[in-house]
């Protein structure tokens, strides 16, 4: 029965996780809390992932890239990457790699995509080139650096926490190094040689005017102010116009004098005209019903489009939305956008999908990319949320560089501390996240705003799972049955089974997930075989972060996926080879370097 209760619990976790119907740390939450209802843990077994130790590494080690990115280290790599990249994308995707894949060996790999994001659309625009040929590989080679090391992941983390739960100890930092620098360079040499061919040159180069990009030439209108206008002598805001109908008032113009954000209380005058983002529709509309009269002769051509939109006050950006942000599930609408930022968005894009029209009914995800305008200075508060971020290069100076030296000192002795066992990783990562705020490379306020919380609690609510799956029986069950239908093939497809099956699991569901109900499973499997654990812990652990074939299996494919103006299966075409060679590869260098 407890074996039943077990799986059940696991399908619906597995049916939440694929349906999207709840955020994944809220659905590991309520797994807990049925495990705990139904008796499968204890309570303290239920809450202890939140005192866990690989939860705890995780949240330092997102402490400790902040403070590291902070410092402004990686964008000063920017220079770098302009320098050696030359002309040809071959090229260019090999000095990526060469760059970043060791920086997210030690530094979490969504902030390193963050960082470099902006820094490669700039430099697509200086090289003429589509961001679409560069924006996957950027994400696949922070994912093939992150199995570097047991830091480079929250996942490989999470498996050393769970490997000391099995009895078999935690990994040292560099414990699966050997093989993960072989993955990283057969994974490059695939991403260099092989994938462009088979990226899309999506997402034109031949053009700076962001407002191109988005078509807004048949959104933007200027209207006049009559004085038959119901509008006369009201704000924008007693008149109610942008929440009655689909309609954002970008500028006011007065006599040749412009106006910008914050137009909320401004007066309406006759004669004002009225720079609109609109549908055609809903323009008739509020001409016919409060008497403004549409320029029927103003057709924008792409160049006074960006100077309306953008002027020595005012700028127009992109934005996307990052994985922790509470903006996920709400409308534009609902968060009173324009008012919480002073900006106006005029465009969503959700991978190649673009949406001009109805903007403030439509639930944001992670991933959308919003092309917003409004004042300079609104901007600088933009880019010290974190809720967003804006796409485009941050000044070094406004990095704390004189904390550079400190910063990589820092993380170097975190890594040296752990790496020579002379205290445990989890020791060392807090000690380092203490003298990161106290020398001023990250200030107090701005810890808690570096933590994904979402991975904290999907790592808290899933670890749990896993001592009930052992509690009851259910891996030795599942085991059982994996070496009955199995168990006259070799080591080598064993493991292939189990690196196929965890790797189709975090297209699916999420890397974490797949660790939690893979690796015990494969330890057990190779315990009852006569095999050696650590070979199938590490093919788990490997698989798990070697998402590639969708953009919502990994985090950093989903960050490049607006951007890029990518379609789905623009990552399944690329992805499917590289997972495949992973598939065939990675065992083979497991059983040659760990031994089966």
């Amino acid at each position: 029965m407890e074996i039943i209760l077990t799986l059940t619990v696991i399908t619906f976790a597995l049916i939440g996780f694929i349906s999207e119907i709840l955020p994944v740390d809220l659905i590991a939450i309520i797994v807990t809390v049925a495990l705990m209802v139904l008796g499968l843990v204890s309570p303290d077994e239920g809450i202890s992932g939140f005192g866990n130790s690989a939860t705890i590494t995780v949240l330092a080690m997102f402490i400790l890239s902040a403070g590291i990115s902070k410092t402004g280290v990686i964008q000063i790599v920017r220079d770098w990457l302009i320098q050696w990249g030359g002309k040809q994308l071959n090229r260019q995707i090999l000095i990526l790699g060469i760059l970043v894949g060791p920086i997210t060996a030690f530094i979490n790999n969504t902030a390193v995509v963050a960082i470099f994001l902006p820094i490669i659309e700039d430099w697509c625009k200086q090289q003429k080139i589509s961001v679409s040929k560069l924006l996957i590989p950027l994400s696949y080679v922070s994912i093939l650096g992150g199995v570097m090391t047991t830091i480079g992941t929250s996942t490989n983390i999470l498996a050393s926490g769970l490997s000391k739960e099995l009895g078999y100890g935690e990994f040292s930092i560099f414990q699966f190094s050997k093989a993960g620098i072989l993955i990283f360079i057969i994974g490059l040499i695939y991403i260099a040689t092989i994938a462009p061919q088979l990226l899309p040159d999506r997402k034109p180069a031949n053009s700076d005017l962001v407002s191109e990009d988005y078509g807004l030439r048949d959104y933007v209108s200027e209207v006049v102010i009559t004085p038959r206008s119901s509008l006369v002598g009201q704000t924008l805001r007693s008149s109610e116009i942008q929440r009655k109908f689909d309609i954002d008032v970008l500028e006011i113009l007065r006599n040749k004098v412009r106006f910008a954000q914050p137009l909320a209380d401004k007066t309406l005058q006759v004669g004002d005209i009225l720079i609109v983002r609109s549908s055609r529709e809903d323009l008739l509309k509020i001409r016919d019903e409060r008497g403004l009269d549409i320029l029927a002769d103003v057709k924008f051509n792409q160049d006074e489009l960006e100077s309306v939109l953008s002027s020595e006050e005012e700028k127009i950006a992109e934005v996307l939305i990052l994985s922790n942000s509470r903006l996920i599930g709400t409308t534009l609408k609902d968060l009173r956008f324009r008012q919480r930022y002073n900006v106006t968005v005029l465009a969503i894009r959700r991978g190649a999908e673009l949406v001009r029209g109805r903007l403030g009914k439509i639930p944001l995800r992670f991933g959308d990319v919003l092309l917003v305008q409004g004042p300079k200075q609104s901007f600088i508060g933009l880019q010290t949320t974190r809720e967003l971020l804006v796409l485009e290069q941050r000044n070094v100076e406004m990095m704390r560089q004189n904390k550079a030296g400190i910063a990589i000192a820092i993380g170097l002795a975190v890594v040296l501390l752990a790496a020579f066992n002379i205290i445990p990783i989890l020791v060392s990562a807090l000690a380092g996240v203490v003298l990161m705020v106290l020398t001023g490379c990250l200030r107090p306020g701005e810890i808690y705003g570096a933590v994904r919380w979402d991975i904290i609690f999907l790592l808290a609510g899933l670890i749990p799972l896993g001592i009930a799956m052992e509690n009851s029986g259910t891996n030795q069950w599942l085991a059982d049955r994996i070496v009955a239908l199995g168990g006259e093939l070799s080591g080598y497809w064993v493991l292939m089974f189990f690196f196929i099956i965890t790797a189709f699991l975090t297209e699916i569901l999420s890397n974490n997930a797949s660790v939690v109900l893979m690796l015990p499973l494969a330890a057990t499997v190779a315990t009852t075989l006569g095999f050696n654990p650590f070979a199938f812990m590490f093919v788990v652990t490997f698989a798990a972060s070697n998402s590639y074939m969708t953009p919502i299996g990994y985090q950093t494919n989903t960050m490049v996926y607006g951007p890029g103006e990518y379609k789905f299966f623009d990552f399944t075409r690329v992805g499917a080879p590289l997972t495949l060679l992973m598939a065939f590869v990675i065992p083979f260098l497991i059983i040659w370097i760990y031994g089966l």
